[in-house]
């Protein structure tokens, strides 16, 4: 079973916008947490963005004022809009959904989605 599955990704030039989303099911889709990571190649996946249940944001200060990550709860679907993109945001892009329920702690991750940003 899929719980969370990303789209969105592909090429695209500096300065340009992409739009994430991230698709969510089962138990991910009630999480208290849901966050964007990035891993560029050779290095640590990295936070990008969260939003939690009560819709408090957090974004790391290099995508400060340029991403902006939102959720569709009616559509469970969470969101990161990307813009005025940088060589150095090229990586993959995962959507990570962490919660608890009556079963216990959950933490699930997509499969990722490329961004690839040309200069």
């Amino acid at each position: 079973q899929v719980l969370v599955v990303e789209s969105g990704g592909g090429l695209v030039q500096a300065g340009g916008s992409l739009r994430l989303s991230c698709a969510t099911s089962g138990r991910a889709f009630r999480a208290d947490v849901i966050d964007w990571y990035r891993q560029a190649p050779g290095q640590q996946r990295q936070l990008v963005a969260g939003i939690t249940s009560r819709g408090r944001l957090n974004y790391e200060d290099s995508v400060k004022g340029r991403f902006t990550i939102s959720r569709d709860t009616a559509k469970n679907m969470v969101y990161l809009q990307m813009n005025s993109l940088k060589p150095e945001d090229t990586a993959v892009y995962y959507c990570n959904a962490k919660g608890a329920d009556y079963i216990g702690l959950y933490d699930y991750w997509g499969q990722g989605t490329q961004v690839t940003v040309s200069s």
